[in-house]
Parts: C-alpha cells; sequence; structure tokens
C-alpha cells in the first residue's frame, strides 16, 4: 500500500525558514505529479506548488519568488523550500502525489497526513 510520509514542519519566527519533505513509499509503478498543498483554519484546502515527472513547476501567486518545490524522482521524494514566512503562510500542509500502483493503472491522488506549521509575527 502506497504510503505518503511528510517531515519538516513546526514553529518559525516570519522571515524564517523551512523545509518540508515527503517521501511517497510502497509498491508503485510511477509517479506523475507530486506536490504540496495547504489548509488554513476556515479556509479551503489550497496549492502551493506542484511538480512534474519532468521538473516542470507551478507555484500558487501568493508564493511566488519566496518557495520553492524540487523533486528527486529516486527517492520519490518532494521537498517544499519556504523562505520569507509570514503568519498568512500558517496552515497544515498536505503533501499530494498522481501516480500509478501498476503500469496499467489509472493515475490516483495519495494524501500525506499533514504537518503544521506555524508562523509567528
Amino acid at each position: 500500500q502506497v504510503q505518503l510520509v511528510e517531515s519538516g514542519g513546526g514553529l518559525v519566527q516570519a522571515g524564517g525558514s523551512l523545509r518540508l519533505s515527503c517521501t511517497a513509499s510502497g509498491r508503485l509503478f510511477s509517479i506523475d505529479v507530486m506536490g504540496w498543498y495547504r489548509q488554513a483554519p476556515g479556509k479551503q484546502r489550497e496549492l502551493v506548488a506542484a511538480v512534474t515527472s519532468t521538473g516542470s513547476t507551478n507555484y500558487a501567486d501568493s508564493v511566488k519568488g519566496r518557495f520553492t518545490i524540487s523533486r528527486d524522482n529516486a527517492k520519490n521524494t518532494v521537498y517544499l523550500q519556504m523562505n520569507s514566512l509570514t503568519a498568512e503562510d500558517t496552515a497544515v500542509y498536505y503533501c499530494n502525489a498522481r501516480l500509478k500502483v501498476y503500469k496499467w493503472s489509472l493515475g490516483s491522488d495519495y494524501w500525506g497526513q499533514g504537518t503544521q506549521v506555524t508562523v509567528s509575527s
């Protein structure tokens, strides 16, 4: 069974940095897109950043220039480097992967359990 395990969240002061990691484990054939979403209290979950298997990236306007997503395909791992954090970045961050368990499978979305990022102002 495929699992996404996240790490790297925590408490940081405004202006600081954090790096999130997420690794997909278990039996799988391929991973197309890996990304990070976040959900703040009382708000909907939103896309933060995503990266394809070929390295194409997409960012939310609110994080452009501050966050960098990267990926190690050999390790099935995605990273999110977050710099110049503000209180508005406080949320639970979820890792997402669209992957195939078998070669003939349709792509399916998998989610991590979430990691809390709190930015104190």
